[in-house]
């Protein structure tokens, strides 16, 4: 029988898995820090920087997971370091990372993006042709889009045309499969949230060819499965950390990593009140310092 502590109100079980935690997963955007809807004045949220001061100095290994596609996965842990976060390159992982290792695991050789350089440069890093959406003129025949293509891959794009859903759907229809970056609509931005894009043009393409749709990003198992390989760890002996209900609580449930939710971005202290307790979180904090303060006492340290 599970028992709660008398000092933390927090099933002892929950505090356990916390103190034999083998590895971190941490969200970005609401969790460790916020910005703007493209990120700029990002700034860390309380605790942040020291939590992972702890986590390094207890010599524990860690990602930081965002869903964003805006930027490449160097390009992030820059902006964390120049926000005060120290956060190595290869510490960052987008759903561009574990689109590499699903792409791979399956023999794709050629993919459409609709996207950006965070998208493109991470799949090119890895030996696979990107092809681009076909911006076609008005007399171009629908058998000019490119052929042979095996995945059509939907991240951040704000420039988004027709003409880009008409050459994504020709993909499709020709046998490449769908697969999208993040499928929640909205991120942690400061003063609120921010409109995705990656689920709006995924639900037109969806809309129009009646496909499937695979998601690279969180909170896909994939996605903890390519993480937990980062970093040498099973996933069932990490903590997965985040403040949005649709994703890192989902993703730790499907790999029975410890959830750890926060309430400094997307989710309040009701937003888990409706669901069954087998999805709640296994811990549910004000943010990332209390989580610290917690990971503190657990392991008998005092800074």
């Amino acid at each position: 029988m599970t028992t709660a502590s008398s000092t933390t109100g927090i099933s002892d079980e929950a505090l356990r898995r916390l103190r034999d935690a083998r590895g971190f997963i941490f969200d970005m955007d609401g969790t460790l820090a916020l910005g703007d809807r493209v990120n700029h004045g990002l700034a860390p949220l309380p605790g942040a920087v020291e939590l992972l001061g702890w986590v390094r100095a207890q010599g524990l290994p860690y990602v930081v997971f965002t869903n964003g596609s805006n930027r490449t996965p160097g390009d992030f842990a820059a902006v964390l370091r120049d926000a005060g976060l120290d956060v190595p390159d290869d510490q960052m992982m987008t759903p561009a990372s574990s689109a590499v290792v699903m792409f791979t695991r399956r023999g794709y050789k050629r993919v459409m993006v609709l996207g950006g350089d965070g998208l493109t440069g991470p799949l090119r890093a890895a030996g696979i042709e990107v092809v681009p959406p076909v911006e076609a003129a008005p007399d171009t025949r629908p058998s000019d889009a490119p052929a042979d293509v095996d995945a059509v891959l939907v991240g951040w794009f704000r420039e988004f045309t027709m003409s880009h859903l008409e050459a994504a759907c020709h993909a499709v229809w020709s046998g490449a499969a769908l697969y999208s970056a993040s499928e929640t609509p909205f991120f942690a931005a400061a003063g609120g949230r921010a409109l995705g894009t990656s689920r709006a043009i995924s639900a037109m393409i969806r809309s129009v060819t009646g496909c499937r749709l695979t998601v690279t990003g969180k909170p896909s198992l994939d996605a903890l499965r390519a993480a937990a390989t980062r970093l040498g760890v099973t996933a069932r002996d990490l903590v997965v950390v985040g403040d949005d209900p649709l994703l890192e609580v989902p993703m730790a449930h499907r790999g029975r990593a410890l959830a750890v939710a926060v309430q400094t971005g997307l989710a309040g202290p009701d937003a888990y009140d409706h669901l069954p307790l087998a999805k709640r979180p296994h811990l549910h904090l004000r943010g990332v310092d209390e989580l610290l303060s917690l990971l503190q006492a657990t392991s008998g340290a005092t800074s």
